[in-house]
């Protein structure tokens, strides 16, 4: 029986994340989907937002996603063939010293995936693909799984297995928990991957018709290939269509009046609105991550993110814990990321209702839903059990996302945290000797930066110790010269248990 420390579930954007990130620190990874050929669909266009641009500089391939997307694309609005307005979603968004990515990047799905498995073959590591999970089974040593593809059936043990199999999750079904909340039948839309021919591929056009319908015409950078999401026009008995090339064309037609033709689709689909997750996000050896979690509207461009997201907080706690850590640091994950679920839906319906309100206005479209918010930056673990502060006052409490900065030796504080180690911050020049003590004594653990002088996004009535966790958060804020009580919270880790409210 072969034998493996995680079996990923599903190589989405979560699984590839996870399995990279657990590739990296030298964990014994597989990752399989069910899917024969890795899939060209647009599925998710709407965006990369810059919270998870950060975790792809992490990775050191935010450079490859960017040039394959665009951060700047007008939302041009119609009625009928008329421009009623033009909106750029975060233009006035420059780059800022804390935070060099301020602005959705609009790139389709499949490329996105492309590029992560390419860095995940780099570590000698690849997708198993057309490898279904038939079954599994955990117990105190570990998990069993059968696993079944052309070639026939697979008997495979692993220490840990993570569900990332989308939102029909057959590891959530198999483990029996309730995906709690709604899906609205009766609010459909088709959608589909076509060409276009009549519109320049320069805007996201956008029909919102209280009678006709809403169309949205979206090219995808550099493809030669629009995504369009269309309400579904009625057949000759009054019922719904399904998607078909016939359905999109007469939906263009009704809600326009343009001389637009759409031809070639490579897929097609019926997107619902499904708002649903789970409270539990690991039984026992079993976790869940991304849409096998939570699902939502697609408004505010969340969906994606807030899988790779859970996926880059569950990779460094699961290889700690491989390498001897205390098992109960793995409970943090839930913890942590149950609450960023439910503040994923909640920020989607509300960016639905933003829009719907703007739409009876006839003040806006899609560019409503998207605020400051959505991008993610303001995230934080502040009520999390791995949250320490040790000091008042100061721009930063533990919890919150670290920023970037100038410092010296390095460009950015981004290139010290690239990597998957803690980073010890020293800010101001009295915590030197701290920093010295602590990289004497976690010389592979821990990377130390000292900056002499308090930056803005660092600002603190005094000098401090800022140790950033591997997947950019603040765990511990401390006194200049204390660096026992960083050794301290890196120990506690190992050890860790958590002690319920």
């Amino acid at each position: 029986m072969n034998s493996v420390n995680v079996l990923v579930v599903g190589a989405g954007p979560t699984g590839l994340t996870l399995a990279y990130d657990l590739a990296r620190r030298g964990v014994p990874v597989r990752i399989i989907d069910r899917d024969a050929k890795f899939t060209t669909a647009s599925r998710g266009k709407a965006g990369i937002q810059p919270r998870t641009q950060e975790v792809f500089d992490d990775f050191g391939i935010v450079d490859q996603v960017m040039r394959v997307g665009t951060t700047r694309l007008p939302f041009r609005r119609y009625h009928r063939d008329r421009i009623v307005s033009e909106a750029v979603p975060y233009e006035a968004n420059d780059p800022r010293p804390d935070a060099p990515y301020r602005r959705l990047l609009f790139v389709r799905q499949s490329l996105v995936e492309g590029i992560l498995r390419d860095r995940l073959a780099e570590t000698g590591h690849t997708v198993e693909s057309g490898v279904e999970l038939l079954r599994f089974e955990q117990g105190p040593e570990g998990v069993k799984a059968t696993l079944g593809s052309a070639e026939g059936s697979e008997e495979v043990t692993a220490d840990y297995l993570v569900g990332c199999d989308g939102g029909a999750s057959t590891v959530r079904k198999a483990l029996g928990l309730e995906f709690r909340g709604f899906t609205e039948e009766d609010r459909k839309l088709l959608v589909g991957d076509v060409e276009v021919d009549g519109l320049e591929p320069d805007a996201w056009y956008q029909w919102y018709d209280m009678e006709r319908g809403i169309l949205l015409l979206c090219p995808l950078a550099d493809t030669g290939t629009w995504q369009i999401q269309a309400s579904p026009p009625m057949d000759a008995d009054g019922t719904p269509m399904g998607p078909s090339l016939e359905a999109l064309q007469s939906a263009v037609d009704r809600i326009t009046g343009m001389p637009i033709r759409l031809g070639n689709p490579t897929w097609m689909s019926t997107m619902k609105r499904n708002v649903r997750m789970v409270d539990t996000l690991r039984v026992d050896r079993v976790f869940l991550a991304g849409d096998a979690a939570h699902v939502h509207p697609v408004t505010a461009a969340l969906g994606a993110n807030t899988g790779v997201q859970d996926a880059y907080n569950l990779s460094w706690k699961l290889a700690r814990v491989l390498d001897g850590a205390d098992d109960g640091l793995l409970d943090t994950y839930e913890r942590e990321r149950v609450p960023i679920a439910e503040w994923t839906l909640k920020t989607a319906c509300d960016a639905g209702d933003l829009i719907f309100e703007a739409m009876l206005a006839g003040k806006g479209g899609a560019e409503k839903g998207l605020t400051e918010e959505s991008l993610q930056l303001g995230l934080n673990y502040r009520e999390g059990p791995l949250s320490r502060d040790l000091v008042d006052g100061g721009a930063l409490r533990a919890g919150d996302r670290a920023p970037d900065s100038p410092c010296p030796g390095a460009s950015t504080l981004f290139d010290v945290f690239r990597g998957p180690h803690f980073t010890l911050v020293g800010v101001g020049a009295s915590t030197a000797p701290a920093l010295a003590t602590v990289a004497d004594r976690q010389p592979g653990d821990v990377r130390t930066v000292l900056l002499t002088e308090h930056p803005e996004a660092y600002a603190a009535p005094d000098d401090r110790l800022v140790l950033v966790r591997p997947d950019g958060y603040i765990g511990l804020i401390a006194p200049a010269d204390d660096a026992q009580a960083v050794l301290g919270y890196l120990s506690a880790l190992d050890g860790f248990a958590l002690v319920e409210d």
